[in-house]
């Protein structure tokens, strides 16, 4: 089977997206020190464009790799600590990144985790939102594009560790 990718969101939609979120953090940070978690692997690319969008604060950037997946295809919510962040965040306004939320269970737990080390403030950004395929509900405060439930790639996501590269988002299908 070949997989096939169509563009399905556009590298400047997504430049426009990032810059409206970069903005509505200015507002609510404006002054501000601010620590973002980028939450590995891909939400890497949208972190570092997010934080070159947040104009009016002095932001840091903090990365962690967690797994609730095992060997499955569907997350468990079981949270695996692959790799933590390296400084307390108890007192400080804190932004975990996300490429894409689809079911919610790892953030749930993340999120509860990360609120459990005292920050100031705590909220989420992400570049996808999935809302039909939640399953355990979070807040997001920040949030580009709410897409339906199909497989995307680019900008960070992958299958099988390809298309990160990819500088828009695409709909993968698979042909004979």
């Amino acid at each position: 089977m070949k997989e096939v990718v169509r563009e399905f969101i556009s590298k400047e939609q997504i430049a426009e997206k990032v810059a409206e979120m970069g903005a509505a953090i200015d507002r609510d940070y404006e002054g501000q020190d601010l620590h973002l978690i980028c939450v590995l692997k891909g939400s890497v690319v949208i972190m570092a464009d997010l934080a070159r969008a947040i104009k009016k604060c002095n932001v840091f950037m903090h990365f962690m790799d967690v797994s609730s997946y095992g060997s499955s295809t569907e997350s468990s919510g079981n949270i695996k600590i692959l790799m933590d962040i390296d400084e307390p965040i108890k007192d400080k306004n804190v932004i975990i990144v996300e490429d894409i939320i689809d079911s919610g269970r790892t953030l749930s737990v993340l999120k509860d985790m990360l609120q459990a080390r005292g920050p100031k403030s705590l909220k989420i950004a992400t570049l996808l939102n999935k809302p039909d395929r939640r399953v355990s509900e979070v807040d997001v405060e920040y949030q580009g594009f709410s897409i339906p439930d199909e497989f995307v790639v680019g900008y960070g996501l992958d299958y099988a560790q390809k298309y990160r590269n990819l500088d828009y988002i695409g709909k993968i299908s698979f042909e004979e």
